[in-house]
């Protein structure tokens, strides 16, 4: 069997894992693109034994990033969620943690000059339209990723890498609250539909018949609790103007409860038909942004402010997610500026991805550029 290779670096990325890409590596077509990367993850299988995925959700994650043409952007981010069980990689969400080493990869590609001693690097996702800015620590001119920094879901610790959001309301929708509601009733439960980096539909755990501490193996054991989520999931797509959410991740779905520790909120997020490990960055922006919004179903159990920067700390599974939020207005009409967070990432491995030609239904992928 002929076999193509095509050169990657797998990287970990904040809390995620997976290979990136040169973007004039990898087909253009979307199609083929799919059914390349479905290929290298070794989807649809439960194990993902025939290619890099770790059975995971959060590593099974593609990036593909190239030089941008866009005025005051380096690079542009493409991110590929693979479905394990399936043949779909969805295209429509961003993962914020992937973003993480984006800078890293685009540097260590010489995509991007490094500067002495921090380099920062403006990012469009292609998935969102969301403008990233990415902070990498560059010492001489050269990545580091060595540091103290530690981050919840990760072992050990590594240099810091700041992330900044922009343009990250209403990717999918246009707006905030996509319905014009700050609440919604669906299936008889209160749940705020919200589009801020990912479109998400957020309710309150106890509604839910959850404390919203359970462990994510003790939500996915009750699987009548997902079939209630995908039901409300459903008719919340349908509100937000997004149609038919089957064979598509988003939106997503959020349960939240009242922190018992230091956090502002306690939270479980799905993926949506199971849970979450931790608790995503993309998940953190869109939370956070409900929690600036008066009425919403956040209203009383996430405890904010009325200072328009400030940090809310998501309890999770594993740990607390630390957001920054930067908005002007009031909590009536939010504007959001921008949501920042604190990550890691590291380089763990360079070399070739090897797939079968036939995969490419015989049609040759662009030569590497």
């Amino acid at each position: 069997m002929t076999q193509i290779s095509i050169p990657c670096t797998l990287m970990r990325g904040g809390t995620s894992k997976g290979p990136y890409f040169r973007l004039s590596d990898v087909p253009a077509d979307r199609t083929l693109l799919e059914q390349f990367l479905l290929r290298v993850m070794g989807s649809p299988d439960a194990r993902q034994i025939d290619g890099l995925g770790g059975a995971d959700w959060l590593t099974s994650k593609t990036a593909m990033v190239g030089p941008s043409q866009r005025p005051g952007i380096d690079v542009d981010y493409l991110l590929g969620q693979v479905i394990i069980d399936k043949a779909i990689v969805d295209f429509r969400p961003n993962c914020g943690n992937l973003t993480a080493a984006v800078g890293p990869f685009a540097i260590e590609t010489g995509m991007v000059a490094a500067r002495d001693p921090e380099t920062t690097v403006r990012i469009h996702n292609v998935n969102t339209g969301a403008t990233i800015e990415a902070v990498i620590q560059t010492p001489g001119g050269k990545v580091t990723y060595e540091g103290d920094t530690a981050i919840d879901g990760v072992p050990g610790t590594a240099a810091p890498i700041l992330l900044y959001f922009y343009d990250l309301v209403g990717t999918r929708t246009g707006k905030l609250l996509p319905t014009g509601n700050a609440i919604d009733v669906i299936d008889g439960i209160e749940v705020s539909c919200v589009d801020a980096a990912i479109p998400m539909v957020i309710a309150r755990a106890a509604d839910m018949g959850k404390t919203g501490y359970e462990t994510p193996d003790e939500l996915n054991a009750d699987r009548d609790f997902f079939v209630r989520v995908e039901r409300i999931r459903v008719e919340a797509s349908h509100k937000m103007g997004m149609g038919d959410p089957t064979g598509s991740v988003v939106p997503k779905f959020c349960i939240i409860s009242k922190a018992r520790g230091a956090g502002s909120v306690n939270a479980r997020y799905m993926v949506p038909h199971e849970a979450h490990a931790t608790f995503p960055l993309t998940g953190g922006q869109c939370l956070a942004a409900a929690s600036v919004q008066r009425g919403t179903v956040a209203e009383g159990i996430v405890r904010v402010t009325s200072a328009l920067s400030q940090i809310i700390d998501i309890e999770h599974p594993v740990g607390t997610l630390g957001t920054a939020i930067d908005y002007t207005g009031t909590s009536d009409a939010p504007s959001i500026n921008r949501i920042g967070f604190v990550r890691t990432a590291r380089k763990l491995m360079t070399g070739d991805v090897f797939v079968p030609a036939a995969a490419l239904d015989s049609r040759p992928l662009p030569k590497p550029g």
